[in-house]
């Protein structure tokens, strides 16, 4: 009887110990930049908080970063034929990379590419500048030009209830459009077959076309963070390809 009583209570130790090793590692997030705050943002710890460089980019992608910029929105894909995400922005300060938030996000449902081009359904490798801003609702206190156009942004009617409220606010990414121009704006000067109008803009909770999808909080904080005066980039890729 005895012997049994601690077999059972064995098993159920063992049992409990599976199940809290499973619970932590569903709950860790990639890539760490510290402690996870809530809604997805994270506190940068100690060891963490100061890189010279931006985390998880390589030499080849690192050094198309300007030499001023002073911020940086690194979207790390998880493989390159995965639509999942996270966006971390950082800001440079006496030559040291801050992380300013830290958030789950989306991008093109088909994973990455290095050489988009229209309907692949793959967002573009590289990195780019961001310089202009919009959408459906009111200036959130960017210092981007912003472009207010409830019809332009606003998603076709006959889309889904969850894509709504996609275009509520967009940041341009310049890939294959003029910069200094709405968002909206569809000249595309390497050519229509090499895609355009990718943007960051708000999360339905999948995969996108090519853009790169946040939560409403996200955007906010990119909107109120970057400056022209800081020559905000964004670098975004799937890990892989951004630390080769």
């Amino acid at each position: 009887m005895q012997i049994d009583t601690v077999r059972r209570a064995t098993v159920a130790v063992a049992a409990l110990g599976a199940l809290l090793a499973t619970l932590s590692a569903c709950a860790t997030p990639a890539p760490t930049h510290g402690a996870q705050g809530a809604r997805g943002r994270h506190a940068p710890t100690a060891a963490t908080a100061a890189p010279t460089r931006v985390p998880g980019v390589g030499d080849r992608l690192y050094r198309r970063i300007p030499a001023d910029s002073r911020q940086v929105v690194a979207v790390y894909g998880e493989h390159r034929d995965s639509a999942v995400s996270r966006l971390v922005l950082y800001t440079r300060q006496g030559g040291r990379w801050r992380t300013v938030g830290s958030w789950p996000a989306h991008n093109g449902r088909g994973g990455w590419t290095t050489h988009h081009h229209e309907g692949d359904q793959r967002s573009p490798v590289g990195v780019f500048t961001l310089t202009d801003a919009g959408g459906v609702l009111a200036d959130p206190g960017t210092r981007l030009p912003y472009d207010r156009d409830e019809g332009a942004y606003a998603p076709p009617p006959e889309w889904d209830e969850a894509h709504q409220h996609d275009f509520d606010y967009v940041i341009a990414i310049d890939y294959n459009r003029l910069k200094g121009t709405p968002p909206r704006d569809a000249t595309r000067p390497r050519g229509a077959d090499k895609g355009g109008g990718i943007w960051l803009h708000m999360d339905h909770g999948s995969g996108t076309s090519a853009c790169v999808s946040v939560s409403r909080e996200a955007m906010e904080v990119l909107l109120r963070t970057l400056d022209p005066a800081g020559d905000p980039v964004v670098v975004m890729g799937d890990r892989a390809t951004l630390t080769a």
